[in-house]
């Protein structure tokens, strides 16, 4: 019997706030998302508290004060990974948003970008945008991995909920399934014949599991919601990017890795690939 893993709450939503040129549109999109949840709001700040910086944010926030959302500065002195992965241990944040790079540059991708640290290192879940947006633009079609793992029951769920919360028409669960399953050398009709019958096994196989997975959402949040199962072959990580690409999809829901090493970063896989080189916001889920 499958084990019924229920979607993460967001009660809390924290953001990491600089005064950078996408400061309106970062606050928008996470206000947004605590009137969508009903959560409450917590800004985070590196650096000392002025009078100038709360009347800034307190301009950017009015408006969605005026329609119930709470919120609140945390100013903190410090580097910002340890400012914000402490703000949001102590403040028991459940999702955080960050504005990120859609591509890093090589270096980077070594050392890491602020907000790839930050990915890898926190507790809670983590939305990554690479493009927000002072006017909200609709969510209406989301990938979520469909992977044979433990979490991706959680994962699923929390994508049904954020789905249903944002209004979102589709979503297409994505089975990646290795080619090392199929390591068959195509040579003649023969193999190939051999080789095709082995996908659409491995597909139907696929399908079967995650259909078990979907009876576990709730009506509420499937209801009006067009629901695909996709099979690909492919490197995981990389191939799940790639299709979130070419279907545009909205929002990419990926589980949160188990780890991550220096050796994971110089070799990718699985969210590493993700990392890289973003193919659309993306929603890890812890």
């Amino acid at each position: 019997m499958l084990k019924n893993l229920n979607a993460v709450e967001f009660k809390k939503i924290g953001i990491g706030v600089a005064f950078s040129p996408n400061l309106e549109a970062n606050i928008n999109e996470a206000s947004r998302l605590a009137l969508f949840f009903n959560s409450e709001l917590i800004l985070i700040h590196v650096g000392k508290e002025t009078d100038i910086k709360n009347k800034q944010f307190k301009k950017f926030l009015e408006p969605y004060s005026k329609q119930g959302v709470k919120w609140s500065v945390i100013y903190k002195v410090g580097t910002p990974v340890q400012v914000i992965l402490s703000t949001v241990n102590s403040e028991n944040i459940d999702l955080l948003v960050l504005g990120a790079l859609k591509k890093e540059k090589f270096i980077n991708y070594y050392i890491g970008s602020i907000a790839r640290k930050i990915t890898r290192q926190a507790k809670c879940c983590v939305l990554l945008l690479i493009k927000p947006s002072k006017v909200r633009v609709p969510c209406n079609h989301l990938v979520v991995n469909g992977l044979k793992d433990p979490k991706t029951q959680q994962t699923i769920s929390t994508a049904f909920m954020v789905g249903h919360k944002l209004s979102a028409k589709k979503i297409t669960v994505v089975e990646e399934i290795g080619q090392e399953e199929v390591d068959i050398k195509v040579e003649d009709d023969r193999t190939l014949l051999k080789s095709t019958i082995i996908r659409e096994r491995l597909t139907v196989r696929e399908n079967q599991r995650v259909k078990k997975l979907l009876k576990q959402i709730p009506k509420t949040h499937s209801d009006g919601i067009t629901v695909k199962s996709q099979a690909i072959f492919g490197k995981r990580g990389y191939s799940i990017g790639h299709y979130a690409q070419v279907v545009r999809a909205d929002l990419l829901v990926m589980n949160a890795p188990v780890k991550t090493t220096l050796w994971d970063r110089i070799f990718p896989h699985d969210i590493e690939h993700i990392l890289g080189e973003l193919p659309t916001d993306v929603l890890i889920v812890r």
